[in-house]
């Protein structure tokens, strides 16, 4: 008779187990439950993964009235190269319509070579801002067919208008400037400074002054994209209160215009 109930004890046993176990969930090493991940597109991460693939390729009219954080596809030029580390590039684009920032952008160091001035690519990312400068981040990309160098567009006129703010990121020019003091943490002036409160050193970026019509902007020679090698570099360290000087960049944008100068000659 005990050897008849203990099979009927361990039979129940057996099926309270099968029962209990059959949970949908995965347990951790601490006995927890975990909840199973869905990356098929219907959980957060996959959704916006989904999202970005389907978007179809944006006019830059569209891009610009998209809200922020949405995703977004465009298909643009490389312009220049600002910085890759850690497998990610910076680089300013820009096509026939507008301009485009592309921060952190995953690729090899071999991927990055291959990213030349004039180089068509498609990408597919989200819209993002910091500080006012508007972006795309967390984005893929590949190179298409189709080859683009934007000429500088002159921008002089619209200095300290809203207007500007429609020439973000693409590549300007800036006419018939003077160069300006510019202060330091200890009260010195000079035509330029190493970062923007004259604490850095040569190799950092270079922060000037220059006015037009009598206002007076800050402009920036970036030195992940122009370090002090480059002849805009070593232009800017040679300029001197008072002189007239022409120049080109690209409009970033940080609390306000801060243009990243490439080229800086006298004014005509």
């Amino acid at each position: 008779m005990k050897k008849f109930l203990a099979l009927i004890l361990a039979a129940m046993l057996m099926l309270t187990l099968v029962a209990c176990g059959d949970t949908g969930a995965e347990t951790d090493e601490g006995g927890n439950n975990e909840v199973a991940v869905d990356n098929e597109g219907d959980g957060a991460d996959g959704e916006d993964q989904a999202d970005v693939t389907d978007v179809a390729v944006m006019s830059y009219a569209d891009y610009v009235a998209a809200p922020l954080d949405s995703a977004v596809t465009v298909e643009t030029y490389v312009q220049a190269k600002q910085s890759w580390w850690e497998n990610k590039a910076t680089i300013y684009t820009q096509n026939e319509e507008g301009a485009y920032f592309i921060y952190e952008l995953p690729c090899t160091e071999e991927e990055y070579a291959l990213l030349t001035p004039g180089t068509k690519i498609r990408v597919s990312g989200f819209k993002s801002e910091w500080s006012g400068e508007v972006e795309i981040t967390d984005a893929t990309y590949e190179i298409i067919d189709g080859n683009f160098i934007a000429e500088a567009t002159d921008v002089t006129a619209l200095l300290g208008t809203d207007e500007l703010a429609n020439y973000q990121n693409q590549f300007v020019s800036f006419k018939g400037m003077t160069v300006e003091a510019s202060t330091d943490a200890e009260g010195n002036q000079a035509a330029f400074l190493y970062r923007d409160n004259g604490s850095g050193q040569d190799g950092d970026d270079l922060y000037f002054n220059v006015s037009y019509n009598g206002q007076t902007y800050v402009f920036t020679v970036e030195s992940y994209l122009c370090d002090n090698t480059t002849d805009v570099y070593n232009a800017v360290k040679n300029l001197a209160i008072g002189d007239k000087i022409d120049m080109e960049g690209f409009l970033y944008w940080y609390n306000g215009a801060n243009p990243h100068i490439t080229s800086v000659t006298a004014a005509n």
